[in-house]
């Protein structure tokens, strides 16, 4: 039977994938291929991406996906990727200097010594997002200090996304979620920040046109029609920043706020409201531009599944990896709330402005592994209380319930325990392609399936898994009072917040 799709192509840190969607948000066929960035020939400790590379899998993904559609109708298409990375072009497109990678340490000095612009302090309070070197404030810098000739020559700055739409349609556009991440704009207003151009010595007019999330950028040219497959004509619809879209993927309401769990847990809310002043009170911090306008997603980012691993590889590295960790979740259980004494701390990153490093307190002749595998899920659900208080606080509201995604919402264990700790529900969606169904979504609403995203939204059938503070929560909130674990906010520093 002849169906209704529509194409997500998403740009991740590992994965190039083309994945259709139908009107009821549900996956129909995808297709993936690997990515990956490559060394700078210039140095080999930079870190570049190729970006004909990443177009020429998308060609390949969707060569792969039509065999599985070829029989339903596609009513448009739209982009997902990581964030802050893009690249200078001139007015045909073409690039003038390659795309730096979200993990080149090239603008670790710059970021270090911003304040010889702005102080960082400043420059969160206007734009929102924390200092992390990947930022593209950095990388302009990085390009205006180095190539200042590529700047003054340049007929735009476009982000990925905005890349691949530009190589799809011949547009020159800002996604506007994209732009969110940029630490380049006076969040509040919407808008690219004079008083931070002004300081780099950036001109407004090298960003194109900002486009909302569901805007039409163009018809797909007839010249990448060919290359992947696909009938040309078709609209390129705006999308953008991945986090933005799992966020409203996820079935995430105003004020509720959602735990992406996985090697780092990034904790953010959808909010009207947002108090950018206190923002570099806390490490870690940051506050990007919601997929919908006036909305924004404030939140707080620390090492999780990380942590959970480094225990994995100390105590169970001889463990068959097939059931490693349900054999680790079952020896946690065994231990009561509390872990007998057993406490850490995962501040494992280290933080020489405090000398503070993580480790456990408590450990005896009778501690076991066990004992170590639950004070580390304890201490971080510890910090993520800590951490869900902050956030409360920069996006002026009140949590009613958590909602979880991720891989780390799949341990059971560790998801009673939040409950527990957080003396809040806890639920679990049962739907791993958040990001891809949020970006669907909005392309349904510009074909005009649907009135709107939000109309779209609800005609998803979300199932969820919930988990009640159960009958350990006194015990854990007995231990709040002597728990003395340290809980700061770590900034991120090795992945990208997506």
């Amino acid at each position: 039977m002849k169906r209704d799709v529509v194409i997500v192509l998403d740009c991740g840190a590992t994965n190039i994938r083309a994945i259709a969607v139908d009107p009821q948000g549900v996956v129909v066929a995808k297709a993936v291929l690997p990515n990956q960035s490559l060394p700078d020939p210039a140095n080999p400790q930079w870190q570049l991406w190729p970006l004909d590379g990443i177009l020429r899998s998308f060609a390949q993904c969707c060569q792969q996906l039509l065999p599985q559609i070829q029989q339903d109708k596609i009513h448009a298409v739209t982009v997902t990727t990581f964030g802050v990375d893009g690249a200078l072009v001139d007015a045909k497109g073409n690039m003038l200097y390659p795309i730096i990678s979200w993990k080149c340490p090239r603008t670790v000095a710059v970021m270090e010594d911003i304040a010889r612009y702005m102080s960082a302090e400043k420059l969160q309070q206007i734009s929102g997002i924390g200092q992390f070197s990947f930022n593209t404030l950095y990388k302009l810098i990085w390009l205006q200090e180095n190539r200042p000739d590529l700047v003054e020559q340049a007929h735009a700055w476009l982000f990925i996304s905005s890349l691949i739409n530009q190589r799809l349609t011949g547009e020159f556009t800002t996604d506007r979620t994209m732009a969110g991440t940029s630490q380049l704009l006076d969040v509040k207003r919407e808008q690219f920040s004079s008083a931070i151009l002004h300081k780099i010595g950036i001109h407004a007019d090298l960003f194109p046109p900002m486009v909302a999330a569901g805007e039409i950028i163009g018809p797909l040219l007839p010249s990448s029609a060919a290359e992947l497959g696909l009938p040309a004509g078709i609209p390129i619809i705006s999308a953008g920043h991945d986090t933005q879209f799992a966020l409203f993927g996820s079935g995430a309401e105003l004020d509720q706020p959602v735990l992406s769990s996985g090697t780092w847990e990034i904790l953010m809310v959808r909010t009207p409201q947002v108090n950018t002043a206190i923002l570099p009170q806390f490490a870690g911090s940051t506050c990007e531009l919601d997929s919908c306008s006036r909305l924004f997603n404030p939140g707080l980012q620390w090492l999780a599944s990380g942590v959970l691993e480094w225990v994995r590889q100390l105590y169970w590295h001889d463990a068959a990896c097939a059931d490693v960790y349900q054999q680790m979740i079952a020896e946690a259980e065994m231990i009561a709330p509390g872990a007998d004494g057993v406490r850490m701390d995962c501040n494992l990153l280290g933080n020489t402005r405090h000398h503070l490093s993580g480790g456990w307190q408590g450990v005896s002749l009778s501690s076991g592994r066990g004992h170590f595998y639950r004070s580390a899920l304890e201490g971080l659900a510890w910090q993520l209380k800590n951490n869900l208080a902050v956030l409360e606080k920069i996006g002026e509201f009140r949590t009613r319930e958590l909602l979880l995604v991720g891989g780390g919402s799949r341990n059971r264990l560790w998801n009673q325990i939040k409950a527990d700790v957080l003396n809040l529900p806890v639920k679990v969606i049962d739907e791993a392609e958040t990001t891809v169904l949020g970006a669907a979504l909005f392309a349904w609403q510009a074909t005009g399936y649907y009135a709107s995203a939000e109309q779209a939204r609800a005609q998803v059938n979300y199932r969820y898994q919930y988990y009640q503070p159960g009958h350990q929560q006194p015990l854990y909130q007995a231990l709040s009072a002597s728990t003395a674990l340290i809980t700061e906010t770590m900034p991120l520093q090795g992945e990208c917040h997506a």
